[in-house]
């Protein structure tokens, strides 16, 4: 999997690339089929600048997550909260997609007896 951080209009330091990158490395923890990680880090505007983190994943089209605020550190960790929680979502929409008949049988069985039931 590729990471890459990038910066417009200013540098980080190693130190801060480092904890960036162990940060951004737990998104795989949620779903391993990612392909690349990227990050963006727009610094033109010191007072806030924003932050965006694109994720490609197989079959999918691109995840991305936006944000600006005052707190560099801070906005990278809601820009990867967002991008998590996106992950999850896609992640159960997949689970329930592939869900086996056998298993959607299982769970409509006790609804139609429950009904069958009220009609006598």
């Amino acid at each position: 999997m590729q990471v890459d951080i990038s910066t417009r209009h200013g540098h980080l330091s190693e130190a801060s690339r480092q904890k960036i990158e162990a940060k951004m490395m737990k998104i795989t923890r949620i779903f391993d089929r990612l392909t690349s990680i990227h990050l963006t880090i727009d610094l033109e505007h010191e007072q806030m600048p924003s932050v965006d983190l694109k994720v490609s994943a197989e079959h999918k089209h691109d995840f991305v997550s936006t944000d600006r605020g005052a707190d560099l550190m801070g906005l990278i960790d809601v820009v990867i909260h967002k991008m998590e929680s996106q992950l999850r979502k896609y992640k159960e929409k997949i689970r329930q997609r592939h869900r086996s008949e056998s298993d959607k049988e299982m769970y409509s069985e006790p609804v139609n007896e429950n009904l069958d039931r009220e009609k006598e």
